[in-house]
């Protein structure tokens, strides 16, 4: 199925936590010299206008990014996550929003290297047109930078096999399917057991839903049994869910083979989030390893 477009979501709760934890896993990755590689298994347009268009029409940036965009009191990580959004925005007013393949551009370095696959032939064409733009504005003359970001039109699931591993042994594999059809979470599964034998060592962050269908239930406790140095599981949630079960009210990020600085970055971040972006006493997150049988929680009490 095609159908799905993310730019309906965009800048929403769920992004705002999936790029938050996106960018700490780079900025760990950069603290080494050696280059990494970032694959993006479903990377949708890119860049979204927030002003027009889908975005605008159900406003969901207004359950995440804009609620943090005028705060004095953000913690360092959220704030490092709000400065990439503010790259795309240089006047201040919150217009443009970055998809996950801009919000790892921003952090990477020259030496690293960005492979991005959309299914989607309309967001691929995007994808492909405003990184050909952002690479004319910072090469004008043109000198091989190309080789650092390369964009393939075709299924993520299918593409990440090649690529594995990659030739520094160093990389995140950010895997974020529609979940329109309970197929996404067998693919995601397979797709993950298949590269940890391919590239054991390489981090890979998942981003899912949390939804009243037993897939979307059942998955995090299937992604705990996969053979990793460890993992790490968060979620958030802004509101009780409905009685109808409709509307996305949760989501979490899961991530094999974490790094060690990433667990106490989210014990002290979540309760913010969970402040700041909650909307009632429905509100607050879980967070737990595969180092620990502890699981800390947090609620916001209104």
């Amino acid at each position: 199925m095609l159908s799905y477009r993310h730019a309906f979501h965009a800048g929403n709760h769920a992004d705002v936590l999936k790029h938050l934890v996106t960018i700490q896993l780079l900025r760990y990755l950069g603290q080494k010299d050696t280059s990494y590689m970032v694959i993006d298994t479903h990377a949708g347009a890119g860049v979204y206008a927030l002003d027009g268009g889908y975005a605008s029409k159900n406003a969901e940036f207004e359950t995440g990014i804009s609620r943090l965009w005028d705060r004095k009191d953000l913690p360092p990580a959220v704030a490092e996550y709000v400065d990439v959004v503010r790259q795309l925005n240089p006047d201040g007013k919150l217009r443009y929003y970055p998809g996950s393949p801009y919000c790892a551009d921003a952090v990477m370095r020259e030496q690293d290297r960005l492979r991005l696959f959309e299914l989607h032939p309309s967001d691929g064409k995007i994808l492909t047109d405003n990184f050909r733009r952002l690479e004319a504005e910072r090469n004008p003359r043109g000198n091989g930078r190309g080789k650092r970001v390369m964009i393939q039109l075709g299924d993520g699931f299918l593409g990440l096999k090649a690529l594995l591993p990659p030739p520094s042994r160093r990389g995140l594999v950010l895997i974020d399917p529609p979940y329109e059809v309970k197929e996404d979470y067998r693919h995601v599964k397979n797709t993950i057991e298949d590269a940890l034998t391919r590239f054991s060592t390489g981090t890979y962050a998942v981003w899912y839903p949390l939804l009243n269908r037993m897939e979307s239930r059942q998955m995090p406790d299937k992604l705990k049994r996969m053979k990793a140095n460890g993992w790490l599981n968060v979620t958030l949630t802004v509101k009780t869910p409905s009685p109808d079960g409709f509307g996305l009210h949760s989501s979490g990020m899961f991530v094999i083979n974490p790094p060690w600085t990433l667990e106490p970055m989210l014990k002290e971040l979540m309760p913010y989030l969970v402040k700041v972006l909650g909307t009632d006493s429905g509100a607050g997150f879980t967070l737990e390893s595969g180092q620990t049988k502890a699981v800390d929680t947090g609620t916001r009490r209104v």
